[in-house]
Order: structure tokens, then sequence, then C-alpha cells
């Protein structure tokens, strides 16, 4: 089964000429670790925007976890998870309100006023992730008192509360230090394992996706490369992604 189909996917914003998305298709199988890599401005942040209903495409099909982005936004929203590279917490909250906010409104939970009100696996979930990432001592701090990195590391463990059948990751280690990054892949990975999720990854850390099952890289609009990564250092016969990377689009 495939987890994301996309076929002929155009976006134009108004008043542009050219069009930021340009006619791309691929696909992404359950399960699998997806790479999807670029310059800035190649279209990533828009592809990603659309798969994960917050941007209307312009023209094109697709497919999220077997439900029509046009008809099924809702499905769609329940199977999905998102790390976005602009943060989007709310700043007049605490670092667990914000998540206690979000998990209600995936109708993980019952709201209940305060944290200690919340149940059992509420707590247990919150309190795993925010070891792993290593903001159990910031839980309930202001917003405003958090770093940019602990906002960072505040917005993984929201996005991964509902246990998301899709994992879309947005340049997730930008502004991690490197122990949390590596902690946080040592999970995705673990998730990956035991739950079957599929993840789709974008990233200028390019060793990031050496991992990948599969990727496609995308420029001005357009898929330039398909495959596994391995195919592609083959084909430019070299031995690190990165450098296949930066000669194809050099």
């Amino acid at each position: 089964m495939k987890a994301i189909e996309v076929k002929k996917l155009v976006k134009q914003y108004a008043r542009t000429h050219e069009r930021a998305v340009d006619g791309i298709s691929f696909s992404v199988k359950q399960g699998e670790f997806f790479a999807f890599l670029g310059p800035n401005g190649a279209g990533k942040t828009t592809t990603i925007s659309i798969l994960t209903t917050t941007l209307r495409k312009t023209a094109g099909q697709v497919l999220i976890a077997g439900h029509d982005l046009d008809h099924e936004t809702k499905q769609i929203r329940e199977k999905v998870g998102i790390i976005f590279q602009k943060p989007s917490l709310d700043k007049t909250l605490s670092a667990e309100q914000n998540i206690r906010f979000h998990a209600c409104l995936y109708g993980m939970f019952m709201y209940r006023p305060a944290f200690w009100l919340m149940p059992s696996a509420y707590k247990k979930r919150v309190q795993e992730l925010a070891e792993i990432v290593g903001l159990q001592n910031n839980l309930f701090q202001p917003i405003n008192k958090l770093s940019g990195g602990m906002q960072r590391k505040l917005e993984i463990i929201r996005s991964l509360m509902h246990m998301p059948d899709i994992l879309f990751l947005d340049e997730p280690t930008q502004g991690l230090d490197a122990v949390s990054r590596r902690a946080l892949w040592n999970y995705i990975n673990l998730v990956r394992r035991e739950h079957g999720t599929t993840v789709f990854l974008t990233t200028h850390y390019i060793d990031e996706a050496e991992g990948a099952d599969s990727m496609a890289i995308i420029d001005h609009g357009k898929i330039v490369f398909s495959g596994a990564p391995q195919k592609l250092k083959t084909k430019l016969n070299v031995k690190k992604l990165e450098d296949a990377y930066v000669e194809l689009l050099g």
C-alpha cells in the first residue's frame, strides 16, 4: 500500500509567472523512510504544506494514507504528524499546555484544566517524550522563557503525541544540539520499527537522508532525481550522499 501518492502536482502563487511546484509526481510506500531534498526555494516546503493540508494546490492529485486531499482533509489530518520548519506554538501558554491542547484537539484525551488532572496515559506519554528530547525540566515553563532549541524540542513532542501513521519532518533538527539530534533520530527509527510509521523528511543536513529507503530531489519546482540514495551515489561514483547531492545540483 502507498502511504503517499502524488501525481502531476502543481502550485502557482498569485501574481507570479513561475510555478513553485511544476507538475511533480512521486510515491512513498507504507513504512518507508522517504527524503525530499533540494535547495532553498526549490519547492520543498510548498510541497509538504500541500501534503499536510495547510496549503491549497493549483492542480494535480494527492492521496495520503488512501485519502483524497480534495475531499478528505479531516481524515488525512488524523493520520499525520507534522514538525514544521517555522514555529507554530502559542506563546501565551506553557510548554505542557501547548502539548495538552494539541492532544485534546486530536481527540486523544478529554481536556482537563491542569496537567495533574489529565489521565495517567497522557502524563506518561508527555514525560516519556520530554525525556527523549531533553525537555523534562522545562515542561511547565512559559514559551517565552524557552530558547529556540527548546521550542523546537517542544514541537517535536507535540507532533509525536498521537503516534501518527505518517510523520512529516520539515527541517526537524534545525536548532537542536548534537545530543538532542541523535536522540530524536534514535526515537524516530524506533517508532518506524515498532509501529511501521512512514517518515517524510526534508532537510539541509544531507547526512540525515543517508539511511532513506528512497528519495526525490527537487530543483526549481521540478523533480531532478528519484530513487534510492545508493542509486545516485553509484551514478555519480561518490561514497557520500552529500557529495552526490552537491554534484547533481552544482
